[in-house]
């Protein structure tokens, strides 16, 4: 192949030296080390839309509080498990604030980061009830939750809820869950990938069926008050974040500091057990741990066991931040809404170039602009379509590895420059003269 910006024989080597047998189906992870070391073999500069890193700068707040803290001197000591009491109450204030539901500070437990809380979410929701040994994943979702299934030795089960949005959720929500192996179900909202968010609506099927079938729910909710159609931004009034903690009782809600406050390097965030699940007590975890208290269980056992807590001066950081939210001192929300700008012109490039939006529609409404969105260009499956842009100088991950059903990549808005939006636009301009739709 000729008249690429980066070399098609050096791409190719560098892409088998990973003995992938379907570059498609290659990890974030070994997307942006094939990527980067293209970049520094090849000199060419590549627009990296692979990793969702959050691409804005930390919240100020959350880095002074930090400083402070460890100026006096909780470098030194071993953080308690439970957490720091003003990051478990300021956790639960600022759940009340923007999502209207009240989990008590308790229930509140620091973990380094969503993966971690949800790590441990699915460890202990697979040891509750024998014959329950299932997590099941609304997909599209986030790859790494299924590598974390697997590293567990656990069973999933997935659908791809693009065609079965509204009512229909109900049907095949109820096919999964009457099987009776469901320990848990997870999605995220909004979306990553496809940034579609599940409305309230949506959300009262998932939590009546869930507490029908006896199923814990696992809400992430990483990209938290990012739908931007929304003002999401003012604590103690309407309208709230959209959670299915109003409509069941046992839930578990995963909220990161990574991508709202832009604090992803300290590795913190927040599980928050609902109440009625932290003190529900199950036999089967009575047997093996000798105590089966859902809350002390995840807190105590598990949690203990993985990390024994998460960085200390990190907590006052996240404690910080969410009493500005929460008091109306910071608008955190309008800090982030340069994503959906960023996405609006990328999404315009595309398509100005012959690609098309995969996951288009979100019900009546046309989707969001935001973190991530999807494309596809005609004629090409999603993973020869990641394989060909690379030779443009251009990352992304295929929808394949995201559970979802249809043909595309997903493409993250977090690292683009401005002095990129030129640049992608000549690249795919030579990328549609070389494939005439």
């Amino acid at each position: 192949m000729e008249n690429t910006p980066v070399d098609y024989k050096v791409a190719k080597d560098i892409i088998n030296s990973y003995g992938l047998a379907d570059f498609g189906k290659a990890t974030i992870r070994e997307v942006v080390a094939i990527s980067s070391q293209l970049e520094q073999e090849t000199s060419t500069e590549f627009i990296h839309m692979e990793m969702g890193v959050p691409g804005l700068k930390a919240t100020q707040i959350g880095i002074d509080a930090e400083i402070d803290a460890l100026r006096n001197g909780v470098a030194s000591i071993y953080p308690n498990v439970n957490g720091i009491s003003e990051l478990k109450h300021e956790a639960s204030r600022f759940i009340k604030a923007f999502i209207h539901a009240d989990i008590a500070p308790e229930g509140c437990v620091p973990v380094s980061g969503s993966m971690q809380g949800t790590y441990a979410s699915f460890l202990v929701c697979g040891q509750c009830a024998a014959g329950k040994d299932t997590i099941l994943f609304i997909d599209p979702g986030f790859p790494v939750q299924k590598q974390q299934i697997a590293v567990m030795g656990y069973k999933y089960a997935s659908f791809d809820v693009y065609e079965h949005r509204g009512e229909k959720l109900r049907f095949i929500l109820e096919k999964y869950l009457s099987e009776g192996n469901i320990a848990a179900l997870i999605y995220s909202n909004p979306n990553n990938p496809a940034w579609f968010c599940l409305t309230d609506k949506e959300l009262k099927i998932v939590g009546e069926l869930a507490t029908l079938y006896d199923v814990i729910v696992i809400e992430d909710l990483a990209y938290f008050a990012m739908d931007f159609r929304k003002d999401l931004s003012k604590p103690f009034q309407e309208p709230y974040q959209p959670s299915v903690a109003k409509y069941t009782e046992h839930y578990i809600l995963q909220i990161s500091g990574s991508k709202a406050f832009s604090y992803a390097g300290q590795r913190i965030g927040i599980t928050a057990i609902s109440n009625a699940l932290y003190h529900r007590s199950y036999p089967e975890l009575a047997l093996r741990y000798g105590g089966g208290i859902f809350g002390a269980v995840y807190i105590h056992r598990v949690l203990y066991a993985l990390s024994s807590g998460t960085s200390h001066s990190a907590q006052y950081a996240l404690a910080a931040m969410f009493r500005a939210a929460s008091d109306g001192d910071l608008d955190f929300v309008s800090k982030v809404k340069a994503y959906g700008e960023r996405a609006k012109r990328i999404k315009k490039i595309f398509t100005d170039y012959g690609f098309y939006i995969v996951y288009r529609q979100d019900l009546d409404e046309e989707i969001a602009d935001g973190f991530y969105f999807t494309i596809a260009y005609p004629g090409m499956t999603g993973n020869e379509l990641m394989e060909e842009l690379i030779y443009y100088g251009i990352s992304a991950i295929s929808l394949s590895t995201t559970g979802s059903n249809q043909e595309g990549l997903r493409a993250c808005t977090s690292f683009i420059k401005e002095h990129q939006y030129s640049l992608l636009e000549e690249r795919l301009k030579l990328f549609k003269a070389n494939h005439p739709i």
